[in-house]
């Protein structure tokens, strides 16, 4: 193949360009090897001429189209640079993915986003994949040596390297996570925390922001995870490199120091005593001016350091001590020197500095590091200098001042790095001895900058050891391929960058040159840049800059660098002036002490021994020389390599794809320099330069079997086979190999054969397009010459019947014509008259209005003519009469003046006065006659008047008892009008009712009339509702379906509700066995380890119950004496069936009250009243056990009533003398004194009544006195009552005061100060009280007396009711004597037929022993050679036993009742022998035999009615089964034996519970044999628990014996192989990928395996006799398990993403489809959990149009937006004649799915989720009593019932 027949016309290439680095271009001409020059058309729309000399100068040849974006990029066919861009670009910005192999390389690229694809279902779908099985991800690098690490028992290393700001320490801490994951120890849990912890303590000590990066690693980190033999993480180590001091003192701009600064100025507040302030006051913190991080909030970043800090151990004093470290370096900075002339003694004056005297910061700095401030403040200005003889103390100039402050503050920072990743490493050591260990490498990259120092130096040499290592690694893998295929090679040739590395390390080389120049006492950078010249120009790799002699260049493997020399020596010698670190050494702080120790060990690895031995004076002149900072990075550098050497490596390359930080932008500049830098280049050319395509001889052979023809095929040898096409094809064989199981391409050859392919297939396609077009222009020829004849034939009769048509309709129009016409004219001559009749009608109305109101408003105006009238006469009138009144007045008052003054004249003359005084002498005289006969009757009437006084006392008296009187008598008043209106409200309301009552019967009368009315309207609308209903009928359907689908949707949100609490209460569960097993293992690891001293529980109290007893004790269940879950029902037995037909019911007896079994108090009056009552009883007849024990019960139920009842009768007595009945006899000696005082006061009406009528007949005075007599008695009598009562109260109050005022025996008053008083006061005060809650006491106990005999009453009620149903049912007749006697026998016959009982039984148990030691006698007669004959018979005692041949007939003894007996004590015994039943044994038994066994152990315990007996029985099963199933959980058939079973006892016990609701399918006999005493509903939740943990353990023995199959048989499985047709991506393995998981191999098909897997399983499920309905929802969570996985598969697997694999996987599907129909399982449910794998393939098949968005997001319900999105980017075409998925309609399917409303934004399904169980009830038709114990099982304590 050479260059004409690739370079041809069309073809695509790759051209340098300046910008893009690489722009695609097309030729535009065909290459021949004439031309010098070639024309071509770029992408950019130019055409250009490259200029070629010779073919090395042709431009690069693109790869096919469908190798655009390949996972691996050495499976490229062209491997160069452009074609390594340009794949990495498109995934990076077309597709988003920002991980790609290159061999055995991970490129990672940084996003500058948050990714979803780092949790923990990322996590566990890698954990067991090989490297490149799935999509390139850093856990799969971190997978692949984990795997590594367990097969090959090889110490591993990632090795994550790449520049500043390319995401190093995000790869490596999500390494870490992915190891702490899967690594995760189960004793150690705190292990992996503190190893993720350590690294946001390194971050805040360790990184800073800089202009590339806002969180840079500023140093190299060796993080070594150590595991022990079961690879469980144990511990681990940090190792630390070169860390950035000179950061500490000094800031680029845009850059800022180390993150604990700015988090410690953040916390200020909270640390007050640090005296920190904002980051911008101080000088170390503010030189880069930018002090903040955009998205990172510092104060948080402090508290998860702080939060971390305290979980790696570092206690409260170390982090303070820590703080005030780092804050006296922030105040170091600030400390300020200022020059200044120094004094000394008897010698010239020196220039020199000082710091100020009131330095606040040299202050808090002395403080925070407890040091002397004056010794300080003195050596930071003076330097001591020694020489041989004297010691000079010389003042230091403000700069070097200022540089020894740096190198101090640089100092101390180193220091407390180093202690904080000693303090780490202590920590995270582990006392168990390491297996083998990880390491993860995270080492900055290869660096270049404008100006490059000593950091970059050491930092470029690292990188240059590092790449040494990487090329020596990657050829030896390569040529090892090649050997182990056995192919001819040739040794490749490969970079060698040792001659660089001796230029660096080598004698006489820089960094040896460098340390003597150290040495030097006048050395200086520009003389050892000298040296530098002199001797290593001999050194290709060295050279001298074109300008200046102050720097030197290095030609590294990535590029040239050119080094500044200005500064190295300082760097390298890291020199810090004594003085001031003796002032610091002496420090009262324990840590800054410690720091600056030369004796401590603080710098020891991990579990180092260290040597004591005893001090020795050392000579004081001996000086310790210091290591320089060169030499101890190449030991250190060294160490690494051989640690790395020693382990198997593994590879993360890190890329920055911009410098702006923006969130999936690619800058191929940048780019390429990386990749150049970090040796991706340098595997890609390693690759190109051997055979980089490799391609199985299977999948060759499928993907390029059209270059040959049938006759050519081979079926017997493949590789024949392929030898004849590769022939065909390629004429040089130096340009491929055969090897052993793959044939190896040089590079490009895949890309030619994939032209060829394409010709082929095209002249193929046009072969057939040219056939196919020809049929289908036949096809459409013939069916148009068809179609024109038909269409003539059918057009001329149209054209007939046209014409036809036309004719009828003219005639028929000419007559429709004329009845228009005459129609027309009737219209409008009817119009025309209704038009003039309404207009007459309207003028003539309007006329006769008009005439109407014309003569109305005639009439109204004489009306009010009249009116007006008669008011003007009216005030004309009343005018002239008050005219007349005024004169009359006035005329009258003239003659009344006149008459006055004639009066007036008249008196004054004398003889008037004369006549005037006439006969008033007679007048006095007269009157003085009567004054003395007035003055008799006055000295008469002053005697009476006395007594009348006297009377009037008496009255007084006898008026205030009648205002009492009258009092009373108005309260009587009163409550005569209450009366009067409660009576009155009584008739209302009566006649209130009365009327309600006549408004029923107008109501009913009025319904009635209404009811007829709707009859008849209801017969009208029957006619129109059948009309109707054809109709509805049609939309009948409809509707009924939309009821359904609303049903069924509410029916799934309540489904869905009640099975999210299922599952995460099942959930919960799991957990807690979880946590079970995991405390078992502590357990019996410190059983393992010694421990003697633990205490220990016993079996009893690992039972799960007990946790449910703790609940129930501290419940307040009243008188419950029944173990935790089972409570005797005896109170609630009445709901049940009886084991014989009596009709028996006990409707009062309280629910809440259970009488103790302890109680033996008996009613012996009630239990003779039975005994007299029971005589309906024959003598003859045979009494069960089952008739004495329900005449036990009967008695012990009356018993309990009687005793219930005499309880509460004690209580009321009790109630009867409580103050409650005090106070209701005070409230009726009240009632009786109103009584009285009413007697009283009619006595006084009467008296009142008789008073007055006396008066009126005159003797009223004697009558008067009589009444005064008896009152002045009465009252006398009272006031000596009263007089007696003050006596007694003042004596008492005298002795009170007495007391109160008499003195102690010390002389002291009682109530000296009053306080006798004040607290009888308030004694008082508290008695009110006290009185006051007794009332209310009272109150409460009146109620409860109310309660308490209303169930008196009901008590009596049942009790009499209970005897009258035992009087019915019991009593024959009256013969009490005979019911007498016939008590006596049934008791003295029930003794007897139980001691029979137990006789026959042990006959029975003995006869069967006899019978077993019968057999094996014979068996030995037999072997000895006496073999008895077939009719042998053998005689005991006259009865004739028949030989073991012959058929027997087996009679049965007795009806059994269905349970088994056993003794106290044997629960263990039992449960011991039934759950050590060998699964192959129990197959033969009865399916669920165990369970039945175990219930009829428990109807034994409720028949005899012992709670502690079922409480044993149960416990002990529970416990024992814990063990057997925790024991042997992996154990398929015993988990499935013990599932069936346990499921099989919760539905017996629900059977047998007596609830209604599981009685409808039982027989009467099973319904007799109901348990009575015990509810065990509590008990079903404790065996329904251990049933989900069952059922747990099988469903993870089926998947861990299906994981492997299902991937192979759903995704990789071809029914029809080569109909994929696999794309080229070169089948390149993983070099030194460890191998996938065991897959299955043979000759069987993978889905035939996996179909025969879940076959066996279902057998054995079904074998064992686990219910339907559990085994449905066994294989319902496997299916989902295996969609899940293969679903996770297919989602990480570009490959397997195309058309013709998802017909492939559809078809795999199918099978699974089709085996639960096959195995009568739940077919809807189990096959809906393949929903989400069936439309992922579906989604491969289907159309991908813009037409098709809608469709597609209908189609794929099951799948979330993500993975449908995640589908379409992976979808790859196998051939260029499919096109790839444009990116526009990926966008409009993810906006469409937007609508959805339950929108998950997962890609990955969880594999985990466990759906939740249902256990549905299933009776069993079993009956108890014909169930036997195999002697198999070995139970002969049980006796069967």
């Amino acid at each position: 193949m050479s260059a004409v027949e690739l370079y041809t016309k069309g073809t695509q290439v790759w051209i340098p360009h300046a910008e893009i680095v690489w722009e695609a271009a097309e030729l535009l001409e065909d290459y021949t090897l004439s031309k010098k020059s070639i024309s071509v058309f770029t992408a950019s729309k130019e055409t250009k001429v490259l200029t070629i000399k010779t073919e090395n100068d042709l431009p690069y040849l693109m790869n096919p189209r469908i190798l655009l974006g390949e996972n691996d990029l050495t499976a490229l066919s062209y491997l160069h640079e452009p074609a390594v861009l340009n794949n990495l670009q498109y995934r990076f910005c077309q597709k988003n993915y920002i991980y790609t192999y290159c061999g055995i390389v991970l490129v990672a690229i940084n996003p500058y986003t948050e990714l979803p694809i780092y949790n923990i279902d990322t996590i566990q779908t890698y954990r067991g994949q090989s490297l490149g099985n799935l999509d390139p991800h850093v856990f799969a690098v971190a997978e692949e040596a984990f795997t590594k690490l367990e097969r090959e028992q090889r110490d591993q290393s990632i090795i994550v390297s790449g520049e500043s700001g390319a995401g190093k320490t995000v790869s490596a801490k999500y390494t870490m996570r992915y190891f702490a994951t899967v690594g995760g120890s189960t004793t150690e849990t705190q292990v992996e925390k503190k190893v993720l912890a350590s690294s946001p303590i390194m971050e805040a000590i360790g990184n800073a922001k800089t202009t590339r990066n806002d969180n840079s690693s500023r140093f190299g980190k060796f993080i070594e995870l150590q595991f022990n033999k079961q690879f469980h993480i144990i511990g681990a180590s940090m190792r630390t490199y070169l860390l950035e001091k000179s950061r500490v003192v000094f800031q680029a701009p845009d850059e800022r120091n180390y993150h604990i600064f700015y988090q410690l100025c953040s916390a200020a507040k909270k640390l007050p005593h640090l005296q920190l302030d904002h980051q911008s006051k101080f000088h170390y913190l503010n030189q880069g001016n930018s002090p903040t991080v955009a998205g990172v909030d510092d104060s948080k970043e402090f508290e998860e350091t702080v939060i971390a800090l305290n979980l790696l151990g570092f206690s409260e004093k170390e982090q303070d001590d820590m703080f005030k470290i780092i804050a006296s370096i922030i105040h170091i900075g600030n400390i300020e020197f200022t020059d200044s002339i120094i004094k000394v003694e008897n010698e010239q004056d020196q220039e020199g500095c000082a710091i100020k005297q009131n330095d606040k910061h040299l202050q808090i700095v002395s403080n925070l590091l407890e040091i002397d401030e004056k010794e300080m403040r003195e050596w930071l200005c003076t330097r001591k200098l020694i020489s041989m003889r004297d010691v000079y103390l010389k003042p230091m100039s403000v700069q070097d001042a200022t540089t020894a402050r740096d190198a101090l503050a640089k100092h101390i920072y180193s220091a407390l790095f180093n202690w904080v990743v000693l303090m780490i490493n202590r920590t995270l050591e582990s006392e168990v001895q390491r297996h083998r260990f990880i390491g993860v490498l995270d080492i900055y990259g290869f660096e270049t900058f404008e100006i490059n120092s000593f950091e970059q130096f050491c930092i470029n040499y690292a990188n240059e050891k590092l790449q040494q290592q990487f090329n020596l690694h990657v050829f030896k893998l390569e040529q090892e391929e090649y050997i182990r295929e056995g192919i001819e090679w040739k040794m490749i040739e490969f970079y060698d960058n040792q001659p660089c590395i001796d230029l660096i390390e080598a004698k006489l080389g820089i960094l040896d040159l460098l340390d003597e120049e150290c040495k030097m006492p006048r050395g200086t950078d520009s003389s050892w840049t000298e040296k530098l010249y002199g001797k290593c120009s001999k050194y290709p790799h060295f050279s001298k800059p074109r300008f200046g002699t102050s720097a030197f260049v290095v030609n590294h493997f990535a590029d040239k660098v050119q080094y500044e020399s200005d500064g190295f020596l300082e760097k390298n010698k890291d020199t810090v002036i004594e003085e001031q670190i003796n002032v610091i050494r002496c420090s009262t702080n324990d840590l800054v002490r410690k720091l600056f120790n030369p004796e401590s060990q603080k710098l020891a690895p991990p579990r180092t021994k260290l040597k004591v031995i005893s001090a020795k004076p050392m000579p004081s002149t001996q000086k310790t020389h210091k290591q320089s900072v060169c030499s101890q990075f190449r030991d250190s550098l060294n160490k690494l390599m051989t640690t790395l050497n020693a382990t198997t490596p593994h590879y993360v390359r890190c890329i920055k794809p911009n410098d702006s930080k923006a969130a999936f932008e690619y800058e191929p500049k940048r780019a390429v320099q990386q990749l150049r830098a970090c040796g991706v280049l340098e595997t890609i050319r390693l690759s190109s330069a051997g055979f980089p395509s490799r391609w199985t001889y299977i999948d060759f052979f499928y993907r390029y079997r059209v270059f040959c023809k049938s006759r050519d095929i081979i079926k017997t040898d493949i590789k024949k086979t392929c030898e004849v096409i590769l022939k065909k094809c390629i004429k040089d064989s130096s340009t491929y190999q055969f090897g052993k199981t793959m044939i190896f391409f040089r590079a490009g050859q895949v890309a030619y054969l994939e032209k060829l392919r394409a010709d082929k297939l095209k002249e193929c396609c046009i072969m057939m397009q040219k056939t196919v077009r020809m049929f289908i222009c036949r096809k459409k020829y013939l069916r148009i010459r068809k179609s024109a004849a038909l269409i003539q034939r059918y057009g001329r009769g149209v054209l007939v019947r046209r014409l036809a048509q036309e004719i009828r309709r003219t005639r028929a129009s000419i007559k429709i014509q004329k009845y228009v016409r005459g129609w027309l004219k009737r219209i409008q001559y009817q119009r025309l008259r209704r038009s003039i009749l309404g207009i007459q009608t309207r003028a003539r109305g309007f006329m006769a209005r008009l005439k109407f109101l014309r003569l109305k408003q005639n009439a109204a105006a004489i009306v009010i003519q009249k009116h007006v009238r008669g008011w003007l006469a009216r005030r004309s009138y009343k005018e002239k009469i008050r005219k007349i009144i005024i004169c009359q007045s006035a005329i009258r008052r003239y003659l009344a003046r006149r008459q006055y003054k004639k009066l007036k004249i008249e008196a004054r003359s004398i003889e008037h006065v004369k006549t005037l005084n006439k006969g008033l002498e007679n007048k006095i005289i007269s009157l003085q006659q009567r004054i003395e006969g007035l003055n008799k009757t006055n000295s008469e009437l002053k005697g009476y008047q006395n007594e009348v006084h006297d009377l009037k006392l008496k009255l007084q008296s006898f008026k205030s008892k009648e205002l009492e009187i009258k009092n009373l008598n108005n309260l009587l008043i009163e409550k005569n009008k209450l009366i009067e209106k409660l009576e009155g409200d009584i008739k209302t309301e009566r006649d209130e009712k009365m009327d309600l009552i006549n408004e029923q019967d107008r109501i009913k009368q009025d319904i009635e009339n209404q009811q007829k009315l709707w009859s008849q309207e209801t017969a009208k609308l029957r006619e129109e509702l059948e009309n109707m209903n054809e109709i509805v009928r049609a939309n009948e359907k409809g509707a009924e379906e939309n009821l359904k689908v609303r049903l069924e949707e509410e029916k799934l949100l309540i489904i869905n509700e009640t099975d999210s609490d299922r599952e995460a209460y099942q959930r919960l569960l799991n957990e807690y066995h979880n946590l079970e097993q995991y405390c078992e293992e502590l357990k019996s690891q410190i059983k393992a380890q010694g421990y003697q001293g633990l205490h220990k529980r016993n079996i009893s109290d690992l039972s799960s119950i007990s946790a449910i007893d703790e609940v129930l004790l501290t419940a307040n269940v009243p008188e419950d004496y029944g173990y935790g879950s089972v409570r005797s029902t005896v109170s609630n037995s009445s709901a049940r069936e009886r084991l014989e037909d009596v009709n028996w019911k006990i409707e009062g007896a309280s629910e809440n009250h259970t009488p103790s079994t302890s109680d033996t108090t008996t009613n012996q009056e009630v239990e003779a009243s039975i005994e007299q009552q029971i005589i309906d009883v024959e003598p003859s007849s045979d009494l069960t056990k089952a008739d004495v024990s329900l005449v036990i019960r009967l008695q012990h139920k009356l018993s309990t009533s009687e005793r219930e009842r005499l309880r509460i009768q004690k209580r009321l007595d009790e109630l009867d003398l409580s103050p409650k009945v005090e106070k209701a006899k005070t409230e009726a000696e009240y009632l009786a004194r109103i009584s009285e005082m009413e007697l009283i006061n009619s006595q006084l009406n009467e008296q009142l009544i008789d008073l007055q009528n006396s008066i009126k007949e005159g003797n009223g005075l004697q009558q008067l006195h009589k009444q005064l007599a008896t009152a002045q008695n009465e009252l006398q009598r009272r006031s000596e009552e009263i007089i007696q009562l003050k006596s007694i109260l003042a004596e008492q109050t005298n002795n009170m005061k007495t007391i109160l005022n008499s003195k102690t025996h010390t002389g002291e008053y009682i109530n000296e100060d009053g306080e006798l008083a004040q607290a009888y006061e308030t004694q008082k005060t508290i008695n009110k009280q006290l009185e006051l809650e007794i009332q209310d006491e009272k109150a409460k106990y009146l109620a409860y007396e109310k309660e308490l005999k209303l169930e008196i009453e009901k008590l009596q009620e049942d009790n009499d009711r209970q005897q009258r149903i035992l009087s019915a049912n019991l009593l024959g007749s009256g013969q009490t004597q005979e019911m007498a006697f016939m008590q006596f026998e049934i008791n003295r016959l029930t003794t007897e037929n139980l001691d029979l009982r137990d006789r026959i039984d042990s006959i029975n148990e003995n006869l069967r022993k006899f019978k077993k030691r019968e057999k094996l006698l014979l068996k030995k007669l037999k072997e000895a050679g006496f073999d008895l004959a077939n009719d042998t018979h053998i005689k005991t005692n006259g009865a004739v036993i028949t030989s073991r041949n012959e058929p027997t007939i087996r009679k049965k003894d007795r009806a059994y009742l269905g349970m088994f007996s056993f003794k106290q004590g044997d629960e263990n015994i039992i449960m011991k022998q039934l759950l050590n039943i060998k699964p192959r044994t129990a197959v033969t038994l009865l399916p669920g035999l165990p369970a039945y066994i175990i219930f009829m152990c428990v109807r034994y315990t409720d028949y005899i009615n012992d709670e502690e007996k079922v409480k044993l029985l149960l416990s002990s099963f529970s416990n024992s089964l814990k063990k057997i199933i925790r024991k042997r959980l992996s154990d398929f058939e015993t988990t499935a034996l013990w599932l069936s079973n346990v499921v099989r006892l919760i539905f017996t016990m629900k059977q047998y519970s007596g609830e209604k609701a599981f009685q409808t399918n039982n027989t009467p006999k099973q319904n007799d044999q109901c348990l009575r005493n015990f509810d065990l509903s509590e008990y079903r939740q404790v065996f329904t628990d251990h049933t989900i943990w069952i059922y747990q353990g099988v469903v993870k023995n089926i998947r861990e014996k299906i994981q492997s199959l299902i991937v192979p048989a759903i995704l990789e499985h071809e029914e029809i192989p080569g109909i994929s047709g696999n794309k080229p991506s070169g089948s390149r393995s993983r070099l030194g990928s460890s191998s996938s998981i065991n897959s299955p191999t043979g000759s069987q098909k993978p889905t035939t395996l996996l179909l025969q897997e879940l076959t066996n399983h279902h057998k054995i499920l079904c074998y064992y006799g686990v219910d339907a309905g559990i085994i449905s929802q066994i294989f319902q969570q496997i299916y989902y398990f295996m969609c899940a996985t293969s679903l996770n598969n297919l989602l990480l697997r570009k490959e397997l993403c195309h058309w013709s694999k998802g017909l492939q996987i559809r078809h795999n599907l199918s099978h699974l489809e089709m085996w639960p129909r096959e195995k009568n399982l739940d077919e809807a449910a189990i096959q809906s959990k393949l929903q989400p794998i069936i439309q992922a393939a579906q989604l491969l098949q289907a159309r991908k149009s813009k037409e098709d968005v809608e469709s597609i997001c209908e189609m794929c319900s099951a799948l979330t937006p993500p993975q449908i999105c995640k589908i379409l980017n992976l979808y790859t075409p196998v051939d260029e004649f499919e096109k790839r998925v444009p990116s526009d309609f990926i966008k409009q399917v993810h906006a469409k799915l937007q609508e959805r409303q339950d929108n998950a934004d997962h890609v990955l399904l969880d594999v985990n989720h466990h759906y939740s169980v249902r256990i549905a009830f299933t009776p069993s038709d079993i009956c108890l009593e014909d169930i036997e114990i195999p002697e198999s099982i070995n139970l002969p304590m049980l006796v069967k019932l």
